[in-house]
């Protein structure tokens, strides 16, 4: 399958659709969700995440950004109709190990 994601760069492995791929919020795909998201600093992104009160629609543009940010080339609209196991829990749970390796520093533990 190739890549392996590297926590110190902010990589995160998730299954989606059955694939195992690299998510990373790299600075092309943070300066996309400060326009996604109509923040003017990467503060105001944090901030915005750390509200705990994420829309499906926030889930589906983190994990797209994610994965856009990892080299996979998926639109909005591909991560809309993927699916995850746990269904919207696991989405939300991809989305918060995104953000953790991203704004919350090095990773406490690595999951299989």
């Amino acid at each position: 399958m190739g890549a392996r994601a590297n926590r110190h760069r902010g990589e995160i492995e998730a299954d989606l659709d059955g694939e195992r791929r690299v998510l990373c919020l790299t600075l092309g795909a943070l300066a996309e969700l400060e326009t996604a998201f109509a923040v003017d600093s990467l503060t105001g992104l944090a901030e915005r995440f750390s509200s705990g009160r994420l829309k499906a629609d926030d889930l589906i543009r983190i994990i797209g950004a994610g994965l856009r940010g990892g080299g996979n080339l998926f639109s909005d609209e591909e991560v809309a109709a993927m699916a995850v196991a746990e269904g919207l829990a696991g989405f939300a749970r991809i989305a918060a190990e995104l953000l953790q390796a991203t704004f919350g520093g090095a990773a406490q533990d690595e999951n299989p």
